[in-house]
């Protein structure tokens, strides 16, 4: 006897899934084989930037689909730690959006100064650029002797690149114009040697920083801070893990303390938004109210 006909939308293999959503199960199921084999947690990242970052190691592997990363990923160490590269560093420039540090110079620092000694978590500090300007500015106001940085990453490759202040000199006309425009009140040149074709920062603007490997997805807060700066790093979170980061930052602050956000981020729309009063909203500047 003939055995009926399987009838519905997708009849046979062919029809269980269209590439994209292939791509879809793939994506996951690397990020949940990363997670368990290293206990690296993206699975609440922004999935179009995952996939374009997982897709450039792909291609830099010369491999041909996402399945074959999770299997090289799964079996070499050193497959991972490129991947990791990928994933965990931003884009970052010295006194990127000068009117940003501007504001921190005029609203923010004074502030700073009200305190005996303040406590600055940059999260995300990626290789240190953001770090090196902090410590700049604040050096420049007078208050670098009373403050802690606290420079944290995902990535230890990328804090040791943090570390050691070495950047291409070819950046350094870039982030002169973009001191100037921030309210600096030296000679640029003053804080670096140039040595061949990279800027060596002065040493003893980290004699204040401590670096430290930390996952916003899944670490917890280790202080309390007067000023949070993590800029340009919740863009490639999804909404949860947005709400997550939020929730850290603000057990992470004191009462009237400061949180510093990208231009393209916000607490709106975030559980804590009704915690804050604006400081400054062009500037992402959050004055932390109960």
């Amino acid at each position: 006897m003939a055995r009926p006909a399987v009838t519905g939308a997708r009849t046979g293999v062919a029809a269980a899934g269209t590439r994209e959503e292939v791509e879809r199960i793939e994506l996951d199921c690397l990020l949940e084989a990363v997670y368990r084999r290293y206990g690296w947690d993206f699975r609440e990242y922004s999935p179009a930037s995952l996939r374009r970052r997982v897709w450039r190691r792909i291609r830099d592997e010369h491999l041909d689909t996402v399945s074959a990363l999770q299997e090289r990923i799964l079996r070499e160490p050193a497959v991972m730690e490129r991947l990791l590269l990928d994933l965990s560093i931003n884009v970052t420039a010295m006194f990127r959006d000068p009117s940003f540090y501007r504001a921190l110079r005029e609203q923010v620092v004074p502030v700073l100064r009200t305190y005996p000694f303040t406590r600055i978590w940059n999260a995300g500090c990626a290789t240190g650029e953001e770090v090196y300007s902090l410590a700049i500015m604040l050096e420049e106001e007078g208050v670098y002797d009373r403050t802690r940085i606290y420079a944290t990453d995902l990535n230890e490759g990328v804090l040791e690149r943090a570390r050691e202040g070495v950047f291409p000199l070819a950046k350094m006309k870039e982030y002169t114009h973009n001191y100037i425009r921030s309210g600096g009140t030296r000679s640029f040149s003053d804080y670096y040697i140039s040595a061949y074709d990279a800027a060596a920062f002065d040493r003893s603007l980290s004699r204040n920083v401590v670096y430290a490997q930390h996952n916003l997805a899944s670490d917890e807060s280790f202080n309390e801070f007067h000023l949070i700066v993590c800029r340009n790093v919740m863009i490639y979170f999804d909404r949860s893990l947005q709400s997550r980061v939020h929730e850290l930052f603000y057990s992470s602050l004191v009462r009237f303390g400061i949180l510093a956000l990208g231009h393209r981020e916000s607490i709106r729309f975030s559980p804590f938004e009704d915690c804050y009063e604006e400081l400054d909203g062009r500037e992402r500047l959050y004055r932390k109210a109960r």
